[in-house]
């Protein structure tokens, strides 16, 4: 195998994980958003932050990357109260933070 070969190779590796963790992120970021919104409370910095990536067996025993991702939201403007979800490649698998109605 060639050097050119391997640099497209490793070149091809880099962009599906890049755009597989873009995905991730807005995932989280659109959940995190309509829970806020479910829940009547307000998303502080208007964005989820990426906390921990790790290698997780998936559904059907492949293995795959999961995602942990915090984010901040307040009831009255004052508190900052923090959100967490994990999510196995845009599948949200846990999730902590503002309940509707709560």
């Amino acid at each position: 195998m060639g050097w050119m070969t391997l640099l497209m190779i490793i070149g091809a590796a880099g962009a599906a994980f890049w755009s597989a963790s873009r995905a991730a992120a807005e995932r989280a970021t659109a959940l995190g958003r309509d829970a806020c919104q479910r829940a009547g409370v307000q998303l502080l910095d208007h964005s989820v932050h990426a906390e921990r990536l790790r290698v997780r067996r998936r559904d059907d025993g492949r293995l795959g990357l999961e995602y942990s991702f915090r984010f901040h939201w307040s009831d009255d403007g004052v508190q900052r109260h923090v959100g967490r979800m994990v999510l196995r490649g845009e599948k949200l698998v846990w999730f902590s933070g503002p309940l509707p109605g709560a």
